[in-house]
């Protein structure tokens, strides 16, 4: 195939390139060491503070029955009459420790949806889940409020080390979608102005629960 000139000179300026090894400038960069060190805070902190700050909204529990109890009391405050959740043992937890109300069956029409999560991402404040969850893909974004119910030892510091967690748990079979839910959901596409709760829920609470 014949080139033109022009084009035939770019071509030979790259094979002249491959053919001549270059010394990386940043040696230290290469490797497996996370750009990100470890925080000297506990993760539960560096968590609490990430989350808060993209403006979610963090409840540390010493037990899954105060984590019901404040479940209760929130219920109660921003006036939800439909509550929709549709993990089993989830569902199991929360009602053997005094809530019942899951009047809901129609996701669309709830105040509030309830899942719990894989893990959580202390470095950035995010909550991850996945399709391999009984919640599937749409709880946590279809309603207008997301609940989820985490335990301390799902805390991972950063993103490598939560998809290394996810990876072994499923041995080679990862969920067809893994999502990192940072804080509620925001864009500033419309005239640059912030808006909250576009494309999936305005309010995002995260009930940690030490275990």
């Amino acid at each position: 195939m014949k080139f033109s000139p022009a084009k035939e000179n770019i071509l030979k300026k790259i094979r002249q390139a491959l053919s001549t090894s270059v010394p990386v400038p940043f040696p230290q960069s290469e490797g497996n060491n996370s750009v990100f060190q470890q925080s000297e805070e506990e993760l539960e902190v560096k968590f609490a503070e990430e989350f808060s700050k993209l403006q979610g909204k963090f409840v540390y529990c010493a037990n899954e029955k105060e984590a019901v109890q404040n479940l209760i009391a929130l219920a109660e405050a921003k006036q939800w009459k439909e509550i929709y959740c549709r993990e089993t043992l989830l569902k199991e937890t929360i009602s053997k420790n005094g809530f019942t109300n899951f009047s809901v069956q129609d996701l669309a029409a709830a105040d509030a949806g309830i899942t719990t999560c894989e893990l959580l991402i202390a470095r950035t404040g995010s909550i991850v889940l996945s399709s391999a969850q009984e919640s599937g893909r749409t709880v946590s974004v279809y309603a207008p409020v997301h609940v989820c119910f985490a335990y301390s030892d799902q805390l991972v510091y950063d993103i490598k080390d939560g998809l290394q967690q996810l990876k072994e748990k499923y041995a080679g079979q990862i969920p067809s979608l893994i999502t990192f839910a940072t804080g509620p959901s925001r864009t500033a596409d419309i005239e640059k102005t912030l808006v909250v709760g576009v494309h999936g829920p305005r309010e995002v609470f995260c009930f940690l629960i030490d275990k």
